[in-house]
């Protein structure tokens, strides 16, 4: 098998859908050894912010000596971004070994079981769970793939629980109501293990708080045991000092990720990383006598690599990208140009690309004001909205400089033209891809970056 029929084969499960729940991941887990209980973990479930917590709280716990891996998704160009060790992509001959392994196990299990039809993110969920093991891990952070409580990722068992922002998105599969949508990300509490908490709605907290109770768990609040006070913001990233209520503070962090709400992300993953330190984390690996070190951790914050998250991909002309696709996502986004942004550049051109199943609306709406001028494309994927749907969308907003382009590539094209024709020097210009992981993946191959497209994101 080589890599790419690789890709294809764990791309073809994608026709068995989105189906919640853990009957399948626990049976392939099961014949492959429960690879899950062979290293501690963090979970990591919510709306927005999950991605970049994850990597923040991986990047401290690699500066505090241990061997880390983590999992994410979406991935912006190459599947092999999903799956990291200590930072480093798993290999493509690596990906053909595990991919091989499972198969040959699907296919037994199938022999017995016929129905036996696994997704595709239960399988590459079982994908790194065996690599971790294989590679000796300490400790893997897991992002959840989508709610939580069904979600593939929901098979381990965490020394610490985290849920980041709660909001709108996936409603279909998660919920019509905030109090639905927190009972999904509230199922990733476990019995005993502490769980962290960004600043939430009333409405979700309060399933949040149910949930803690229930499962008999602290719940540790921003705002309440922990915070975070901003101290300066630029094109380059944060600055911040983070209080914690038992006197543990510390000062002038520094985290290369742009945007006031990227703070918000840091601190709930320094305080899940005290928690970690507190419980000692399991026999397995407290030989490293893993003890907060300040240092460590302005380290880990300061060495953070998260992509597609504010990211300068082009210097000239700038060209930005940032993966907002939803509402919440995207009003960060829209804060973070006024506040920061905005100070550096005069004109923004907007080049949009939004899946149809979306709240295009609700996206687009805080994203017009800031732009100049917007070109409406599609990235290609089947469940793009058109160009013409947006155009419709934004004109009944009140916009009216509008473009319209069929690809990303000609959006691209486009977008540097103007630059170019403006009276204007092209770097008092910048152009902002945004609208959904497809788009801003895309707008990656285009600029330069040098890897297999892969087209499975979201």
């Amino acid at each position: 098998m080589s890599y790419s029929e690789a890709i294809n084969y764990l791309y073809s499960l994608q026709k068995q859908g989105i189906k919640f729940g853990l009957g399948n991941i626990t049976k392939l887990t099961s014949v492959l050894d429960n690879p899950q209980q062979s290293f501690s973990s963090i979970h990591v479930a919510g709306t927005n912010g999950k991605g970049s917590t994850s990597a923040i709280i991986a990047s401290i716990l690699r500066n505090l000596g241990l061997k880390v891996g983590l999992f994410t998704s979406p991935h912006l160009v190459s599947f092999t971004e999903r799956i990291k060790v200590d930072g480093e992509e798993i290999t493509e001959p690596e990906v053909v070994c595990l991919a091989e392994k499972l198969r040959t196990v699907i296919s037994q299990l199938q022999f017995s079981e016929p129905d036996f039809s696994p997704t595709f993110f239960e399988v590459v969920t079982a994908m790194a769970l065996l690599y971790f093991k294989s590679k000796k891990v300490d400790i893997a952070v897991a992002e959840v793939g989508m709610g939580g409580r069904l979600d593939a990722t929901n098979i381990i068992t965490p020394e610490v629980s985290v849920i980041t922002n709660i909001s709108y998105d996936h409603s279909e599969f998660l919920g019509h109501t905030l109090r639905e949508i927190a009972y999904e990300k509230a199922g990733i509490i476990k019995k005993g293990a502490p769980v962290v908490v960004s600043f939430q709605p009333r409405e979700a907290l309060d399933v949040i708080k149910e949930k803690a109770l229930e499962m008999d768990t602290v719940l540790y609040l921003d705002g309440r045991e922990f915070s975070a006070i901003l101290r300066d913001a630029d094109m380059h990233g944060i600055c911040f000092d983070y209080y914690s209520k038992d006197s543990f503070i510390l000062r002038d962090l520094y985290l290369p990720l742009i945007g006031e709400h990227q703070m918000k992300n840091a601190s709930i993953a320094i305080k899940a990383v005290e928690l970690l330190n507190k419980r000692r984390l399991n026999p397995a690996v407290a030989r490293h006598s893993v003890l907060i070190a300040h240092h460590s951790i302005k380290d880990g914050l300061a060495t953070v690599q998260w992509p597609g998250r504010l990211e300068m991909i082009k210097h000239e002309p700038p060209i930005l990208i940032d993966g907002a696709h939803n509402p919440a996502a995207a009003v960060a986004l829209s804060n973070a140009l006024e506040q920061i942004l905005l100070r550096h550049y005069k004109r923004i051109i907007l080049v949009l690309g939004i899946m149809g199943d979306k709240d295009i609306e609700g996206i687009m709406r805080p994203l017009l004001r800031m732009a100049s001028e917007i070109i409406l494309t599609s990235p290609d994927y089947n469940r793009s909205a058109s160009p013409d749907r947006l155009a419709n969308m934004a004109a009944s907003l009140g916009f009216t400089d509008i473009h319209i382009s069929p690809t990303l590539k000609d959006a691209l094209k486009l977008a540097q033209n103007i630059c170019q024709l403006s009276n204007l020097s092209s770097s008092s210009s910048l152009i902002l891809v945004t609208g959904s992981f497809y788009t801003i993946g895309e707008a990656k191959e285009f600029i330069g970056y040098h890897g297999v497209l892969t087209r499975l994101r979201e």
